[in-house]
């Protein structure tokens, strides 16, 4: 017999996957910018990973950054909870003959099934509310290998309230501990169309 907790877990993902399924079916996807953003581009300037890592792209919608990393030769393994996302994902990487796992999960449960080399952290961290973030370190702490990359880029809404959620950069040094994660990189922000800006910082995993 499944336990309360499991079955708190499972009522939680069946309520994430409604509540993000409805926006994708309704075409609210304001934070969608259409293409990958410059962001992903910044950390392939400094990355340490080369093609053939493997990359996690955790809450990655309609996945514009997966083909993108899948182009370089990079093995990604794109990650969301609402189904239409994900078989849209699925079709244009097969249109565009490029390889990638595209996976419908919560990303507080799922596993990959060995450590991986990078995760490129956009949309995910800032839609969970702040109450939730320490277990989701705890899945990006479980999922990258000893020296593996966190390329974050912490959302900046100056307002209470979400998602998206304001991810404070004290916040985040309080959630991403010294002792757990070495915060390697400053590089600068990348600004949004609706006034919102992520300031970028990549992490290594102790």
């Amino acid at each position: 017999m499944p336990s309360s907790e499991s079955l708190h877990v499972e009522s939680m993902t069946a309520a994430a996957e409604a509540d993000w399924e409805a926006r994708y079916q309704a075409g609210s996807t304001r934070w969608d910018r259409g293409a990958a953003s410059p962001s992903l581009e910044r950390w392939l300037e400094v990355t340490a990973l080369a093609p053939g890592a493997r990359i996690v792209v955790p809450g990655c919608g309609f996945g514009h950054e997966v083909p993108a990393l899948a182009a370089r030769g990079f093995k990604v393994i794109g990650l969301d909870v609402a189904p239409t996302p994900v078989e849209h994902l699925r079709q244009r990487l097969a249109a565009d003959g490029l390889a990638a796992e595209v996976v419908q999960a919560d990303m507080l449960t799922w596993q990959p099934e060995m450590p991986v080399d990078g995760v490129y952290e956009q949309t995910s961290l800032c839609a969970l509310p702040p109450e939730q973030w320490p277990a989701y370190e705890r899945q990006l702490h479980a999922w990258l290998r000893s020296g593996g990359e966190l390329f974050a880029c912490f959302m900046q809404t100056e307002r209470d309230g979400g998602p998206p959620f304001h991810c404070a950069l004290s916040d985040m040094q309080a959630t991403f501990l010294e002792e757990r994660w070495e915060w390697r990189d400053d590089l600068g922000r990348t600004d949004h169309t609706n006034g919102k800006f992520e300031i970028l910082r990549r992490l290594i995993r102790r």
